[in-house]
């Protein structure tokens, strides 16, 4: 009687599905793409647009955290900086670093708004 009532529930039981365990994966992938690629190929894509749109006597920060005055934009992709009256300095103009460079900006521009004070 047992293995009869045992056979009956098993046989009532909802058989899982193929679709769910692909569903979880694909939703998976969807949140990874939306919070993780998306975000971080968005910020590639500034800071390489940041990286084409500096000039000539602006004021930086690299991502090695040197800071400097851009005193000449050079045809192979480099940047001279003028680190100090006098001293040069070339590096890539991907190491400008887009975060450093506007926390930089800011700071300055506080500081300048309160010394006018």
């Amino acid at each position: 009687m047992y293995s009869h009532l045992h056979t009956a529930l098993l046989l009532d039981a909802p058989q899982p599905s193929i679709g769910t365990p692909i569903f979880m994966i694909v939703g998976m992938f969807v949140v990874m793409y939306f919070f993780m690629i998306r975000p971080q190929s968005k910020r590639a894509k500034e800071q390489k647009a940041f990286a084409e749109s500096i000039a000539v006597g602006e004021q930086i920060v690299t991502t090695a955290g040197i800071h400097g005055r851009i005193n000449k934009l050079n045809d192979d992709g480099t940047v001279q900086l003028e680190i100090y009256r006098g001293s040069f300095m070339t590096v890539d103009r991907t190491a400008v670093s887009m975060e450093m460079t506007a926390a930089y900006r800011k700071k300055n521009d506080s500081t300048a708004v309160t010394a006018a004070k």
